[in-house]
């Protein structure tokens, strides 16, 4: 969290400050072994790999690679290409009622999120909340990531209001340290108590 004057907009992520996510909801669905799973986890469908498509790079190319690397896991790899939504099992809880409150107040919402954009075409219709959001910069679309200086400058600019008038709200602490450096206010997220109680602190929502 940090103080930054007057806030005129707050800028969500989406995973993990939206709705859960994680790779194991998929993984645990396909391979039965729990040892196994975790093999897989570590070595074949990985985060580190999965922030390839985040970054840009076209889902076909990365399962086309990933599958001459591990045959055996090919059904796997491929559920990971068609079956993406399942690593989203609902939403954190207490996030959208937040947004809904912010949005009643007349807040400004944006977002900035790490997705992959084929993912996210996937993803988006699914979810009601998104319609509040006046603006998303999607990481995949944008070929820009975080924590890099260049998509928070590059979201600046879309969303049309200064660093330090923008609060933006992220669990990862990389991310938000990367926001921080570029002038935003930011708050830590952890659960969405504790983000009731900064947003009631800034003035933005009433208790």
């Amino acid at each position: 969290m940090s103080d930054a004057g007057q806030i005129e907009a707050a800028v969500f992520d989406v995973g993990r400050v939206i709705v859960q996510w994680d790779l194991r909801h998929l993984v645990e669905k396909v391979v039965d072994d729990p040892a196994e799973r975790e093999w897989v986890l570590d070595h074949v469908i990985t985060q580190a790999w999965h922030f390839q498509h985040d970054a840009g790079r076209e889902i076909a190319d990365m399962v086309a690679e990933r599958v001459q690397l591990f045959p055996r896991y090919a059904g796997v790899i491929e559920a990971y290409a068609t079956r993406f939504p399942e690593t989203i099992p609902g939403r954190v809880p207490g996030t959208a009622g937040l947004i809904e409150q912010l949005s009643k107040a007349g807040i400004p919402l944006y977002a900035i999120t790490n997705f992959g954009a084929e993912f996210w075409d996937q993803f988006a219709p699914t979810e009601p909340v998104l319609e509040l959001f006046a603006d998303i910069v999607v990481s995949g679309r944008e070929k820009l990531v975080k924590p890099d200086a260049a998509i928070f400058r590059h979201a600046a600019k879309r969303f049309g209001h200064a660093p330090e008038a923008m609060l933006f709200i992220d669990d990862n602490a990389a991310n938000i340290a990367g926001a921080a450096a570029e002038g935003w206010a930011t708050h830590h997220f952890t659960d969405a108590s504790a983000l009731e109680d900064d947003l009631v602190t800034r003035g933005l929502v009433p208790r």
